[in-house]
C-alpha cells in the first residue's frame, strides 16, 4: 500500500525540509514501495514547488520507494518539464 503525503497551500523555501522530514517519517519502518505526493491543493506552481517535488523524490528514492504526483496542476507539470524533471510527473 502506498504512502500518501498531501502538499497544500503556498510553499516557502522553509517548508521544503519539513515536507521531506514528514515523508521520511511516513516511510520509515513502512513496507511501502511507492510514495504519492498529492499536490492538487498547491496555491502556487512555482520554483519552490518544483524544489519541493524534486527533494521529495530524492527522499523517497533514498527510502527505496518510487514517487508519483497526484493532482498536479498543469503549471507545475510544465515547470517540471522545462527544468528536466518531467519524469517525476
Amino acid at each position: 500500500m502506498p504512502i500518501v503525503l498531501v502538499v497544500s497551500g503556498r510553499l516557502t523555501p522553509g517548508d521544503v525540509p519539513r515536507l521531506c522530514d514528514a515523508l521520511d517519517e511516513l516511510l520509515h519502518g513502512s513496507a511501502a514501495t511507492e510514495a504519492i505526493c498529492d499536490v492538487g491543493a498547491l496555491a502556487d506552481a512555482d520554483l519552490t514547488a518544483v524544489e519541493a517535488v524534486a527533494r521529495l523524490r530524492l527522499t523517497a528514492r533514498r527510502a527505496g520507494c518510487r514517487m508519483r504526483l497526484r493532482g498536479a496542476p498543469q503549471e507545475l507539470l510544465v515547470l517540471l518539464e522545462l527544468l528536466g524533471l518531467g519524469e517525476v510527473a
